[in-house]
C-alpha cells in the first residue's frame, strides 16, 4: 500500500476547483475564492484510509501548461472537474482533458480518473445520464460523484473516493466489460485459497474462514455471520458450497461480488495481507524480509520452520505412504509462479523404491536449499504462507542463523545441525558414487540415473552420539588451479582417489599439500573402488605413508559396488569429525570389534557401574566399631572387581595383539591399542586408590 495519495484536480475555468478545496478544508463556503488554492497535506489520522493525502489545485492563468504536466506526472489520481449546469465544460473532460492525461501518462501505468460534477445546487436534474456513456468508454474512469462546493455536498465523499481510487484499483481486479474478475486477480486469490486450505481438501471449512477472518481482519466471525456468507452463495451457485464448506468457485464469488457492489476494499485488504503490490504481484519485501548473515556463518531452519514444512508435507501426501509422488508435488507447488525443484532433487536426497522423494527427502532438500541459498528459501516459504499460517511478521523468523565457526573451535562446541563436506578428486576417481551412495544407492541403481538429472550435492541425516545432524556433500569439479573460496569453504574434507589407477592419488596429495596443509579443516581419505585391485600409487609416498607423514587417519576403504544399500559408517565419521575438529579421533570405525571401540564400551558397562556404587558405600557407609572389617571387606570386593576389569581389558589387548588383518583393514595402530589399555588402568587405578584413601581418612577421623 503506497504511504501517501497525492490528488490533482484539474478542469475548465470557474468550474470550482479552488472552491472544493477550501469548502472540505474550512468545512463552509468561502466568500472569497483566490485563483487558486496552494498544496494542502490532509493528516493519516484524519483520513479514513489512515494515508497522509496531498491535495493540489490548477489554475490555467497562473501556471503553464509545463507545470500542469509536471503535476500529472506526480498525480496518483486526477479529478476532472466539470459544472453540471455547463455543457462545454462537460465536453471538455471528452475533447481536451482526458486525451491530454493520456498523452502524458505511460500505458502500463495509467492513472485513475474521477469526473466530479460541481455545483449540483444550480440544477434539479442530474448529469448522470450524460456521464455515464465517457464511463463506459474509458476504462480509466473509476467513478465519477456530483457535488456542491456551496452546500458542502458529497465534499468529504469525493476525496474519500479519490483516495480509494489509488489504495483500492478497481483496474487491476475487474473487467467491466465481461464483468467478471481479471486472470492475475483471480490467480492470486486461488492462490490465497490454497495456503488457507489447511487440510488441502478443497474446502475451507468453519475453522479455516475463521482463521482466515481473523488473518485478514483481526476479527473472527460469528456463527450466524458465517452461515449468512454460504447462505449468499448457494443462493446463486450451484457448486460454490460443499459439505458445509466454502469450495475454491465459492471464494471467487464472494470476492467478485465485493467488487460488484464499490467493496473492493474488501478484496485489497486480503490481497496485501498475503503480499500483493497495486500490480498483484508479490512484493519484493514480502517474499525476501532483511537477515543479516555475519561473515563465517550459516543458516538453518529452525523447529517452527520444520513443523510448518511438515504440515505442508502431510497435507499433501494424499497417499499417507510418507513419500511424494510427482502428482503430489506438482500440487505442492500450485502456489509457486514455477517450479522450484527441478529432477536433479531426486538424486539429492532420498527416495523410496519408486524414485519419489521421502519425507526425510523433503526436510533435507528443504535443509540443502537454506543452507546454500538462505533468499531462495525465504522465498519459498514466502510463497508457503509461513508468515500468515504462523503469523510470523516475516519468513525471516523461520530461520536461524549459526555463530562464528570461529567461537564454535575456541568454545569446542557447536550447536549446529547442518554440516558441509567437500568432495574433492580426479575425474573417474568415484566422488559421484560416494554422494550416491549416501542416499543408500548401489552402484546398480547409480547406473540407471541419467547424465542431465546428475547432482553434485547429496543431503540425509547422520546420527552423531544420538543427535540427529545433516551432512551436506558437495562434488568439487576436479580443477586443481581454480579452486575458488566456495570450494575450499567447508567443516570436513573428503579427498577421494580411485586404488585402481595408480594416478589417482596424486591429485589427492597436490590439493592437500596445496590447500589444507596449514588448515584448521578436518581432511580425510577415501580409498575409493575398494572392491577392485589396489595398484601401487605413482606418487613419492602411498597413501598410508603421506597419512602418517601428515598425520591423518588411514585411508578409509569405500565401495558402492554392492548387493545391498553401502554401508553408511564413513558418513557418521565425517559428521563426527565435522562437528569436533578440534578434537584428534583415536579410531575411525564404529565396528564394536577393535580394542577403541570395545575400551570405550567396557566404560558404559554394569562392571563399572556397580564398582562405581562400591565406591559409593564405602564413603557413605559409617564406620563404626567394625569399622575396619568393612573397609576390609570393601577393599577385597573393590580389588576383585578391578581384576575382573583388567583381567577383560587384557584379554582384549591380547585377542588384539593376534589377529592378523590386513593393513587396510586395521582399525588402530599397535602404540594406539597399548595407549588405550594403558589409559584404562590408570582411570581406574586412580579412581580406586582416591576413594579407598579418602574411606581410610575418614576412618581415622572416626576412631578419634
Amino acid at each position: 500500500m503506497r504511504k501517501d495519495v497525492r490528488i490533482l484536480l484539474v478542469g475548465e475555468p470557474k468550474v470550482g476547483k479552488t472552491s472544493l478545496i477550501m469548502s472540505l478544508v474550512s468545512e463552509e463556503f468561502p466568500d472569497e475564492v483566490p485563483l487558486r488554492a496552494e498544496e494542502i497535506t490532509i493528516p493519516a489520522d484524519v483520513t479514513p484510509e489512515r494515508v497522509p493525502t496531498h491535495i493540489v489545485d490548477y489554475s490555467e492563468a497562473e501556471q503553464s501548461d509545463e507545470q500542469l504536466y509536471q503535476e500529472i506526472s506526480k498525480a496518483n489520481v486526477i479529478c476532472i472537474v466539470y459544472s453540471v449546469n455547463n455543457k462545454k465544460s462537460i465536453e471538455k473532460v471528452t475533447s481536451h482533458w482526458i486525451p491530454l492525461i493520456n498523452d502524458r501518462t505511460d500505458k502500463d501505468s495509467r492513472v485513475p480518473l474521477i469526473l466530479v460534477g460541481n455545483k449540483s445546487d444550480l440544477v434539479e436534474h442530474s448529469s448522470m445520464e450524460t456521464i455515464l456513456p465517457i464511463m463506459n468508454q474509458y476504462q480509466d474512469i473509476e467513478t465519477c460523484v456530483e457535488c456542491s462546493a456551496k452546500n458542502l455536498k458529497n465534499i468529504s465523499e469525493l476525496f474519500y473516493y479519490a483516495q480509494k481510487a489509488v489504495l483500492h484499483p478497481t483496474g487491476p481486479l475487474y473487467c467491466p466489460e465481461e464483468k467478471e474478475m481479471k486472470p492475475s486477480c483471480i490467480k492470486s486469490l486461488t492462490r490465497i485459497f490454497k495456503v488457507s486450505d489447511l487440510d488441502n481438501d478443497g474446502i475451507l471449512n468453519d475453522n479455516e474462514l475463521n482463521f482466515f477472518q481473523r488473518t485478514c481482519f483481526n476479527t473472527p466471525l460469528a456463527p450466524q455471520a458465517l452461515e449468512d456468507v454460504k447462505n449468499v452463495v448457494r443462493r446463486n451457485m450451484t457448486d460454490g458450497v460443499k459439505d458445509n464448506g466454502l469450495t475454491l468457485k465459492g471464494f471467487l464469488f464472494l470476492h467478485t461480488l465485493f467488487i460488484q457492489r464499490g467493496r473492493h476494499e474488501t478484496t485489497w485488504t486480503v490481497l496485501r495481507r498475503f503480499g500483493y503490490d497495486d500490480d498483484l504481484e508479490l512484493t519484493q519485501d514480502y517474499l525476501f524480509p532483511l537477515i543479516k548473515i555475519p561473515p563465517d556463518c550459516t543458516t538453518e531452519l529452525n523447529h517452527n520452520a520444520y513443523l510448518f514444512l511438515q504440515s505442508v508435507f502431510d497435507k499433501h501426501d494424499k497417499d499417507r505412504d510418507c513419500a511424494l509422488s510427482p502428482e503430489e508435488v506438482k500440487d505442492l507447488f500450485k502456489v509457486f509462479p514455477y517450479m522450484p525443484w527441478g529432477p536433479d532433487v531426486n538424486n539429492t536426497v532420498c527416495t523410496n523404491d519408486q524414485g519419489w522423494i521421502t519425507y526425510q527427502g523433503y526436510l533435507s532438500q528443504w535443509t540443502l536449499t537454506t543452507y546454500l541459498d538462505v533468499q531462495r528459501s525465504l522465498e519459498y516459504l514466502g510463497y508457503l504462507g509461513y508468515s500468515i499460517i504462523y503469523e510470523q511478521e516475516s519468513q525471516a523468523a523461520a530461520m536461524t542463523v549459526t555463530r562464528n565457526k570461529r567461537i564454535d573451535l575456541q568454545k569446542k562446541q557447536t550447536q549446529r545441525s547442518v554440516f558441509r563436506c567437500n568432495i574433492l578428486g580426479s575425474r573417474g576417481s568415484g566422488k559421484s558414487g560416494f554422494l550416491q551412495a549416501f542416499l543408500g544407492r548401489n552402484l546398480q541403481r547409480q547406473r540407471k540415473i541419467r547424465e542431465d538429472h546428475k547432482s553434485f550435492y547429496a543431503i540425509s541425516t547422520t546420527y552423531v552420539y544420538g543427535q540427529e545432524k545433516y551432512l551436506l556433500l558437495h562434488e568439487v569439479m576436479p580443477d586443481f588451479d581454480f579452486l575458488s573460496e566456495a570450494d575450499l569453504a567447508c567443516d570436513v574434507v573428503c579427498l577421494v582417489y580411485d586404488i585402481n589407477n595408480p594416478r589417482s592419488f596424486e591429485y589427492c596429495a597436490k590439493v592437500y599439500k596445496q590447500y589444507f596443509i596449514d588448515s584448521k579443516t578436518p581432511c580425510m581419505l577415501i580409498a575409493g573402488k575398494s572392491d577392485l585391485h589396489e595398484v601401487r600409487q605413482h606418487c613419492s609416498l602411498s597413501p598410508l605413508e603421506f597419512c602418517r607423514k601428515h598425520k591423518l587417519h588411514p585411508p578409509q576403504p569405500f565401495t558402492c559396488n554392492t548387493t545391498e544399500a553401502p554401508n553408511k559408517d564413513i558418513y557418521t565419521r565425517l559428521t563426527t569429525m565435522a562437528m569436533y575438529p578440534h578434537a584428534r579421533l583415536r579410531c575411525m570405525c564404529a565396528c564394536n570389534r577393535c580394542t577403541y571401540c570395545l575400551c570405550q564400551n567396557l566404560l558404559k558397562l554394569e562392571l563399572l557401574r556397580s564398582v562405581k556404587a562400591q565406591l559409593r558405600r564405602v564413603v557413605f557407609n559409617r564406620i563404626g566399631g567394625v569399622g575396619f572389617y568393612l573397609l576390609a571387606e570393601e577393599e577385597c570386593s573393590l580389588v576383585q572387581q578391578v581384576t575382573a576389569v583388567s583381567d577383560v581389558e587384557e584379554s582384549i589387548y591380547m585377542e588384539a595383539s593376534a589377529e592378523q588383518l590386513k593393513p587396510s583393514d586395521r582399525h588402530m595402530a599397535q602404540a594406539d591399542l597399548k595407549n588405550s589399555t594403558f589409559w584404562l588402568r590408570a582411570s581406574v587405578g586412580a579412581t580406586v586408590f582416591a576413594v579407598l584413601g579418602f574411606a581410610m581418612y575418614r576412618a581415622l577421623l572416626k576412631q578419634r
